[in-house]
């Protein structure tokens, strides 16, 4: 039975489904591999042993903490590390791993080692235990007739654009297919896979652009950062209409995976 809930907390759709496949079975030590606040924030309801959570990001560590809404118990912890070193968490196993938004996030510190991410991962989840993986299908590269769809998707192709052009990288998704066969190469066994759709809001909207005008007093090219700047105040005039007309930018799914390594 789960503890409980804190007021403050508001639990994603994504995480009810987890908690419904979860059921009566403990969470046990739970490990959040690329923790970030509403990740942690939602396990300080979980009845846990205890948690383990990992970022790359001291600033997301930072972040994470303070947000947190309970007391830290003694042996919940907070990790900041690359999966890509293999003395992380070397010889540790875990009840439960969370991948939330893990596998497309991971891109902008280990490039091209997502491959890898499962076959490291399975190594610290004890037979018999579960894993559970949120991710978001790609939309950037696609491009549909439909309004909202078109765009949302212009969108995410600017803020990757800004993303680039500030010399950092840009998330990397993956669609559920590919995480399933990878699941299924490295020796899980699958149990579930649901999508949702995705109802993005005016928080979406303005952190989105935010993001991009931020970004865009890095290119060191004014002439560029003016003409993106630009831009970006015409898509908030369209996005705005959007939602005026719309109410909400439905647009897209995401996915929560099931799995577990045979005993």
């Amino acid at each position: 039975m789960s503890a409980a809930k804190p007021a403050a907390v508001k639990i994603s759709a994504l995480f009810r489904h987890i908690e419904q496949l979860q059921g009566d079975a403990p969470w046990g030590h739970l490990l959040d591999a690329g923790t970030g606040v509403n990740s942690l924030q939602w396990i300080s309801t979980l009845n846990t042993e205890r948690w383990t959570a990992i970022t790359a990001s001291e600033a997301m560590a930072r972040q994470s903490v303070q947000n947190y809404p309970a007391e830290l118990r003694p042996d919940d912890r907070l990790v900041v590390g690359n999966w890509i070193d293999e003395k992380l968490l070397a010889g540790e196993q875990f009840d439960t791993i969370l991948l939330d938004y893990f596998i497309g996030a991971i891109d902008g510190f280990a490039p091209y080692w997502q491959d890898q991410v499962l076959p490291r991962i399975r190594q610290h989840l004890k037979p018999g235990g579960r894993l559970y993986i949120t991710a978001l299908e790609p939309y950037v590269p696609l491009y549909r007739n439909n309004e909202v769809d078109q765009f949302v998707t212009e969108l995410g192709r600017l803020r990757d654009a800004c993303l680039l052009l500030a010399q950092e990288r840009p998330y990397r998704e993956y669609p559920a297919d590919w995480t399933l066969r990878q699941l299924e190469r490295s020796g899980y066994q699958v149990h579930s896979c649901k999508h949702f759709g995705i109802r993005y809001g005016e928080r979406f909207l303005h952190s989105q652009l935010g993001m991009c005008r931020q970004r865009a007093q890095r290119f060191g090219n004014q002439a560029l950062t003016d003409a993106m700047l630009q831009h970006a105040d015409a898509l908030q005039q369209r996005g705005e209409a959007l939602l005026a007309e719309h109410g909400v930018l439905a647009s897209g799914h995401d996915y929560v995976i099931a799995a577990t390594v045979p005993a």
